[in-house]
């Protein structure tokens, strides 16, 4: 643990954490709320799962845009406007009753301007630290996201449950304005100036790296989304009130739990030396704790697993991370954490789409059922990716240098 008190003694490094974890914040919640602000607005999961589609066709067309944008302009311009515009269309979902269609329109825009903060601040972790203390910072973020992609969706069904889906909306909006002021007034985000991209847009995809990472991302969060939804469709029931009350207290619990399981794994193990076999590894694990979910609903049952399945959750993301950072040039780390971005939230989105269908079809067991399924494919992905992925056993993560041309006098 000795490597992550060093951490702290670097300037900034805990600022920018903390603050770049409360601006992505609302990403945890977002799927969850539209799905129950819009089933309760219009009746059905299915016009839920149109809002949420076109909210991951925007989000899939602006994580690289958006990403690149910051080479060109500055990360603070770029953050602030899509911040602001983001937060105020979530506002008018909220407050406006509206016809379908045009809701889906601003769902379009609120996925094309979704701040780009994650990849602002994964490109701006090598210049925070040394080398030999990289993995260890991207292991600690990735213990600490389990608060936006676990937690996130506990706050969103207890406000929703308590107070209403516009009240959650508002609240995921208010984070982003908060979280994002502060994370954009963070000295590091003005002095670090990222180096407009020499390649055109896509370029970045030829790493095979930047491929497998946001493919694997994709099934394995959608799973989270999924399993998300099915814990609280499990719940929901013991309540006799439609959800609230003491099902959101138990499905709440049994999130936290599986949250627990992630900052532990995270932290005993995210930060150890990758070999090409550790992704798949980690995946198991998570694996082995969901499937174990279809074998009962008891809470107890729930909580025990699901916190083993956690142990492999955040190093699964911090290998991703190291994944990239260790393969892909400091001018295309943005963009390339732009694409594994746009991965993860449209498999959020698209998860609990699926995740809401089946249990409209089969309960909660159904959404299980599907983030099982979704896992599997994620571990089939990582097996057949080994080659490609490098041993890091001995090197330090950091990105290639970059290469260009060098003008010499002549004698």
């Amino acid at each position: 643990m000795g490597i992550y008190r060093e951490l702290g003694r670097n300037p900034g490094v805990l600022r920018i954490l903390a603050s770049q974890l409360t601006a992505r914040f609302p990403f945890g919640m977002l799927s969850i709320i539209l799905l129950l602000h819009i089933q309760r607005a219009y009746g059905d999961y299915t016009s839920a799962g149109i809002v949420l589609a076109t909210q991951s066709i925007g989000q899939a067309i602006s994580g690289p845009m958006s990403s690149r944008l910051m080479g060109r302009w500055g990360m603070r311009r770029v953050l602030s406007l899509t911040s602001v515009l983001c937060a105020g269309l979530l506002v008018a979902i909220a407050l406006v009753r509206l016809p379908l269609p045009i809701v889906a329109g601003l769902a379009l825009l609120i996925g094309l301007s979704t701040p780009p903060v994650t990849p602002a601040v994964r490109t701006l972790y090598p210049r925070l630290v040394p080398n030999r203390q990289l993995s260890a910072l991207f292991s600690l973020d990735a213990s600490a996201q389990e608060i936006i992609w676990v937690l996130g969706p506990v706050v969103a069904v207890f406000v929703s449950s308590q107070f209403g889906t516009a009240a959650g909306l508002c609240v995921a909006a208010a984070f982003m304005l908060g979280g994002g002021a502060w994370f954009i007034m963070s000295r590091t985000v003005g002095e670090v100036k990222l180096p407009p991209s020499k390649r055109g847009l896509g370029a970045v995809l030829r790493y095979p790296t930047v491929i497998i990472s946001t493919v694997i991302g994709f099934f394995f969060v959608a799973s989270f989304a999924a399993i998300e939804a099915g814990i609280v469709a499990a719940f929901s029931g013991s309540a006799g009130h439609g959800g609230g009350g003491q099902g959101s207290i138990e499905s709440g619990i049994v999130l936290a739990i599986f949250a627990g399981g992630s900052l532990v794994g995270g932290l005993l193990i995210g930060h150890r030396e990758m070999r090409p076999w550790s992704l798949l590894l980690r995946i198991g694990i998570v694996l082995a704790g969901t499937s174990a979910c279809l074998v009962s609903l008891n809470i107890w049952w729930l909580s025990a697993v699901l916190f083993i399945g956690g142990l492999g959750t955040a190093p699964v993301f911090a290998a991703i991370s190291n994944l990239v950072s260790s393969t892909v040039k400091f001018s295309e780390t943005a963009e390339a954490y732009g694409w594994i971005g746009t991965g993860q939230l449209v498999g959020v989105a698209t998860g609990s789409a699926l995740g809401g269908v089946a249990i409209d079809a089969a309960g909660a067991s159904g959404a299980i059922l599907v983030s099982t399924g979704l896992l599997i494919v994620a571990a089939l992905c990582a097996a057949v990716s080994l080659r490609w992925i490098p041993d890091l056993k001995g090197r330090t993560v950091e990105p290639p240098p970059e290469t260009g041309t060098l003008s010499l006098p002549l004698p």
